[in-house]
């Protein structure tokens, strides 16, 4: 293909993974290295209390790392359609194709897969990433894309999404996706407070800490759940038409926050119903029981004064 045959070239350009990115894989890398070197430690802990020391650093483990990684995944919303439709400009040969589209929070990605991969001399199998983010310019890069010849189902299914298109969804997924950001990244702050609480210890105010990450947590849905509210293009192609719908990130954030209420509600209703149990599972000696009490009731009442005598 050259520019002087009539068809415009095809540019290399840098590519992102639709789901998964190098910002991915190096938080995951991350959080495994921590569970690694805790699995290391586990076979020194005797008994049963081995069982609560692992499901309890594994699981805070889990909240942690999705709560990060679903910052750069690009699975928020997902959809594919089959169609017959024109490859590139000034050309009338049609090509079968997989178009997907891949919602994140700082971008989309377009997915083209040809059915075969290989037609019109070519090989179809492109993925490009167009970023709205803080440092991004999305309808730059929706400009490199022209410029660069890029396959026309792409550049259709991305021009909906610039600020000058009539279906005016740019701002809303913008918006909504910085504000579900900013809210999972205070999630996270919260789960390492709820953290340093159960190893403080004071027990039920870590549990308080999970209810309140949970709480912001599900604030990130509702935010980004807000675009879907609104009215959407189609985007069709012929007689087919893409949908979309709440992909992995959006669900997997979901179980995330319900799993920090679920262990926050446990912690408190221990702390309050059954204190012998949540003492063992967090492996409390009886001088650190006498503690957590105490600062316990310091917490909640400022005039408490301790019976215990002092060390001598």
């Amino acid at each position: 293909m050259t520019l002087f045959d009539g068809i415009y070239p095809f540019y290399l350009q840098k590519r992102k993974a639709a789901v998964f990115d190098v910002s991915t894989i190096i938080v995951i890398v991350v959080f495994l290295t921590f569970a690694c070197s805790f699995l290391l430690i586990i076979p020194g802990i005797r008994g049963r209390v081995r069982l609560y020391w692992t499901l309890r650093v594994l699981l805070s483990l889990f909240v942690g790392v999705v709560i990060v990684v679903v910052q750069f995944t690009g699975d928020w919303e997902t959809g594919w359609v089959q169609a017959n439709t024109s490859y590139k400009s000034f050309s009338h040969a049609l090509v079968n194709v997989d178009i997907g589209l891949h919602v994140g929070l700082a971008g989309v990605n377009v997915t083209l897969m040809g059915n075969p991969v290989n037609q019109v001399n070519e090989t179809i199998n492109y993925n490009e990433h167009f970023a709205w983010s803080l440092d991004a310019n999305y309808d730059h890069s929706y400009s490199e894309g022209l410029e660069k010849g890029l396959p026309n189902p792409i550049l259709y299914v991305a021009e909906k999404f610039t600020s000058q298109s009539p279906c005016g969804v740019h701002r809303q997924y913008r918006i909504s996706g910085r504000y579900a950001s900013a809210t999972l990244w205070v999630a996270f702050c919260t789960w390492l407070i709820s953290n340093m609480l159960f190893s403080m210890p004071v027990l039920v105010y870590g549990g308080y800490m999970l209810l309140v990450t949970g709480a912001f947590v599900i604030f990130s849905l509702l935010s980004f759940s807000t675009v879907r509210n609104s009215p959407m293009c189609l985007i069709q192609f012929g007689t087919a038409t893409l949908h979309t719908d709440y992909g992995g990130s959006f669900w997997l954030t979901l179980v995330v926050g319900l799993l920090c209420f679920v262990a926050g509600s446990t912690v408190v209703a221990l702390h309050y119903f059954n204190l012998d149990l949540l003492k063992t599972v967090f492996d409390l000696r009886e001088d650190t029981v006498e503690e957590y009490q105490e600062m316990t009731e310091v917490y909640t009442n400022p005039h408490f004064v301790s019976k215990r005598p002092p060390p001598s």
